[in-house]
């Protein structure tokens, strides 16, 4: 039985295979029957496998058996796709197409395969952005509710005002005329002053005049005053004045008098 299989060759850490169709009883490294590509998986994507399509197809159809990686690359390479297709007697050219098509395909997924890591990287990206997006969509909205909460403000105290409008006006038109009511009272008060200040001022002049009028008759009535009432005069204050002579002198003789006893005693003490 014919077993389309790998052969190792290459060094140690560094291996690259054959893709070979050899009997089964041979040995991995033994006789092979046909050589169909190779296979490294340590080049490039694009680079690691070379097969004979038509070749490995051939050996499929006669009934080859291929291992478990050979397998796995074939079917990469779309050999089962290939024969999947002439069972239904589709032309070569066509099949080609499809094929060609077909890998195109695979290998934008096998590029487009995102590790763990990566989809985690992009699932965290994307929830910080949605976080935000709802972030900046909370503070519009906060916003415009604090600008509507202002215009209503607005909207009140203008209102207000337009209430407030007509009393402020009554209001300034009373003060108006009682301004010009007190402007026309204030003449009348100031006359009223003016004529109570020259009433007091020629009452003073009067009490001045009548004041001066009885001096000027005091004097006259003591420069008409007879002379002998003058010498009369004279007389009681030389008497007055000799009555306080002699008070003076007996209050001299009287401390005189108390002198001379404190003196005797002092000498009886002594």
């Amino acid at each position: 039985m014919v077993r389309i299989r790998l052969q190792r060759y290459g060094r140690k850490r560094r291996p690259y295979y054959h893709i070979v169709a050899a009997d089964q009883r041979t040995k991995r490294d033994g006789r092979i029957i046909e050589d169909l590509g190779r296979y490294n998986p340590f080049a490039e994507s694009g680079e690691r496998v070379k097969l004979d399509n038509e070749r490995a197809a051939h050996w499929i159809r006669t009934g080859a058996k291929p291992s478990d990686t050979a397998k796995s690359i074939l079917k990469r390479e779309g050999i089962f796709y290939r024969l999947h297709l002439e069972r239904w007697g589709w032309s070569e050219d066509k099949i080609e197409e499809t094929i060609n098509q077909w890998k195109e395909e695979q290998t934008a997924k096998r590029e487009d395969k995102r590790t763990p890591k990566a989809e985690k990287a992009e699932r965290l990206k994307a929830e910080e952005e949605a976080f935000k997006k709802a972030e900046e969509q909370r503070k519009k909205e906060e916003a415009n509710k604090a600008e509507e909460a202002k215009k209503a403000a607005e909207e009140e105290a203008q209102k207000a005002e337009e209430a407030e409008a007509p009393e402020a006006e009554e209001a300034a038109a009373e003060a108006q005329a009682d301004e010009s009511a007190a402007a026309e009272e204030a003449p009348a008060e100031e006359k009223a002053e003016q004529t109570e200040e020259k009433e007091a001022g020629e009452a003073e002049a009067k009490q001045e005049k009548a004041e001066e009028a009885k001096a000027e008759e005091s004097e006259k009535q003591e420069e008409e005053k007879p002379a002998e009432t003058k010498a009369d005069a004279e007389e009681d204050k030389a008497e007055e004045k000799k009555a306080e002579a002699k008070a003076e002198s007996k209050e001299d003789a009287a401390d005189a008098s108390d002198e001379s006893a404190s003196d005797d005693e002092k000498k009886e003490d002594k």
